[in-house]
């Protein structure tokens, strides 16, 4: 079996065996050149130290050379190449206290997490397969490599990384991983919050983000995201819902565009339901409200889990206003006032996560959602296509011009110029310098 390395990491690597030591691509450059899939990086193990990795190469730098990882530049590339190594004991669920450096590839193989990232190559030995991670890898199984417990046990963030890779390679759990990663979920708790975001990220941007239920059989989300599970036993009895909340975000999840605003915007766009439920008298289940609800409790989840404050913004945004105009009253004017307080530039994905929405629920009504939506969707193109104003720097009076009228700047400035944008957006017609000029003069008199 051939595998088909950069010029750079064969280089690396004979150079390593020219010197005497062993050395092998590993992990999961080697697992995706299986699957036939472009590798996003190359890893390098070698029986040489970090000394004499430096030793061989000229230009090194000290990554974590604690850990036995030097990375090698050649060109403008950096290559992580790290020793053979036995990880110490794990007293804190996440790292080893400590390594241990090695001379045997099987026993570095054996600390790694997944049979199918436990795989070396190299051009000289070919593939290096201990733990049997090649028929793994055929029959689309996540196995954990030899005692899953102790796998787990060792880091708690490998419970979520094996649901991580069943959703992006369209794999299941084995049985055994599986018992072991329900038995330890509860350690996540000891694992930081950016480490949970990035996990928890890769697997809504996968091909099956609806591995997520995993995540819940297994009681990860209820040491991450608690309130997911509350949507898992939120019913919908109404004719608008064929599912629960939480199933209802899967399919919502699921048929989104495929990017890190627009799959959390999703996971979090009904999180208000479970507080905003009442029954009426005919037993039919409302969510009045639940849409600032959920931006409220969106907020609060994605500052958990260390967000950047930009997806913040843009999430919040998306679930505050995914319910607009759901019942077709929307007209132009409440239209560009909806489109100023979102912002115009959000439009597109509204639309995708209303679209998105309407998959998930019952087919009831849906050719009246479909035609809602279609209309609202025209109005906002003829908006656009019009050039109507939408925000104070859109209207044709400045606050330069209204200085040249006797108005300083200052708050009566600001209130004029807000006032004038409010008359615009409900008579586009208004915007032009004489109309508003004369609004001015109005408001002064």
């Amino acid at each position: 079996m051939t595998i088909n390395m950069p010029q750079d990491v064969r280089f690396i690597i004979e150079k390593l065996n020219d010197a005497g030591f062993e050395a092998y691509a590993v992990g999961g450059c080697v697992r995706d050149s299986l699957l036939g899939r472009e590798p996003n990086d190359w890893d390098i193990t070698t029986s040489a130290t970090p000394y004499e990795v430096k030793d061989i190469f000229r230009r090194t730098v000290d990554t974590g050379i604690k850990h036995g990882t030097v990375t090698v530049l050649l060109k403008k590339e950096g290559y992580e190449v790290t020793t053979f190594r036995i990880d110490g004991e794990y007293t804190d669920h996440r790292r080893p206290d400590g390594v241990t450096f090695t001379r045997e590839l099987s026993e570095d193989l054996l600390r790694r997490d997944f049979t199918i990232n436990a795989m070396a190559y190299s051009d000289k030995t070919g593939l290096v397969d201990l733990y049997d991670g090649i028929n793994d890898l055929k029959n689309g199984i996540i196995r954990c490599v030899g005692n899953a417990d102790d796998r787990f046990d060792e880091d708690a963030l490998r419970i979520m990384r094996a649901v991580r890779f069943a959703a992006q390679l369209g794999f299941e759990i084995e049985e055994e991983t599986r018992a072991a990663a329900e038995k330890h979920a509860p350690e996540l708790v000891k694992v930081s919050a950016e480490r949970i975001e990035t996990e928890l990220t890769k697997l809504l941007l996968s091909p099956h983000p609806e591995k997520l239920l995993d995540m819940y059989e297994l009681g990860i989300t209820k040491e991450i995201l608690p309130e997911f599970d509350l949507l898992m036993e939120t019913e919908q009895n109404t004719p608008h819902h064929r599912f629960d909340v939480g199933r209802h975000t899967i399919e919502v999840i699921r048929n989104v565009p495929a990017t890190k605003v627009m799959r959390y915007s999703a996971l979090l766009h009904d999180m208000g339901k479970p507080a905003c439920k009442t029954t009426d008298t005919a037993g039919i289940d409302h969510f009045k409200g639940h849409a600032i609800e959920s931006e409220k409790i969106a907020g609060t989840i994605l500052r958990r889990l260390k967000m950047d404050n930009d997806t913040i913004r843009d999430v919040k945004k998306i679930v505050y206003w995914h319910d607009y105009g759901i019942n077709g009253t929307t007209k132009k004017n409440t239209l560009r006032r909806m489109l100023n307080k979102m912002g115009a530039q959000y439009f597109d994905e509204f639309v995708a996560i209303r679209r998105a929405d309407m998959k998930g629920q019952s087919d009831f009504n849906v050719d009246i959602k479909q035609e809602i939506l279609e209309n609202l969707i025209k109005m906002h193109d003829e908006i656009i296509a019009e050039g109507d104003a939408l925000t104070i720097k859109d209207l044709k009076l400045t606050g330069k011009d209204l200085i040249k009228m006797g108005i300083k700047p200052g708050p009566d400035m600001g209130k004029i110029l807000n006032e004038l944008l409010d008359r615009v957006l409900e008579d586009p017609s208004l915007n032009t310098e004489e109309k508003l000029q004369g609004i001015v003069r109005e408001m002064m008199e």
